[in-house]
């Protein structure tokens, strides 16, 4: 799951969402020094991302990819979730998806939080840019898979270019939601039931 994800299955709590949201960029040192909520919006990610790695359906979804993507199909199925989600929005949401994301950006902005630099640059980029709504089309994603694919070049100094999925992606677009719509309800009750 990715951010869109994150946030959607997080309480209606600001802080919450952005622990939540933003758990991969707090190193660990400064969660301690966090807002309450903002830590279990982190364990609620942490929780998240468990479930979701080690589910059969999720991982069905991975084997679809054919293309070389090493340790990337993960992450490649996170981001096309996000898209299945804003897509299929309607399903599991009475709001639409741009309130939706128009609310949390507001409540964020109302809510400033201190944050270590790198997940400050992320709240930024999210308030600014709005990726959460253009998840809903492919140019979304592939904004999303090439800004996430230049981070990982500059972290592991090679080339990474995840928006090279693209077409595959596409090719299994049936399947994939299938994969999503018969997952993304287990996720839910799983939440439910901590």
């Amino acid at each position: 799951m990715n951010w869109l994800a994150h946030l959607f299955l997080s309480e209606p709590d600001t802080e919450f969402r952005l622990g939540n949201l933003l758990a991969d960029s707090i190193p660990r040192p400064d969660r301690a020094s966090l807002p309450q909520n903002f830590q279990r919006g982190i364990h609620q990610h942490i929780k998240i991302d468990a479930f979701t790695d080690t589910h059969p359906i999720v991982r069905r979804s991975r084997s679809r990819l054919t293309g070389d993507y090493r340790h990337t199909r993960g992450i490649l199925i996170d981001i096309f979730y996000d898209h299945l989600l804003a897509t299929n929005f309607p399903r599991f949401s009475p709001q639409p998806l741009e309130s939706f994301t128009a609310d949390f950006y507001a409540a964020a902005r109302a809510h400033p939080i201190e944050l270590p630099t790198d997940a400050r640059s992320t709240v930024d980029y999210i308030l600014d840019s709005d990726p959460l709504t253009s998840y809903r089309t492919q140019g979304g994603v592939h904004r999303a898979l090439r800004r996430l694919s230049n981070r990982l070049s500059a972290r592991l100094n090679k080339p990474i270019a995840l928006d090279h999925a693209i077409p595959d992606l596409q090719h299994n677009f049936e399947p994939l939601q299938q994969d999503f719509l018969e997952f993304f309800p287990f996720l839910q009750t799983h939440l439910r039931s901590l």
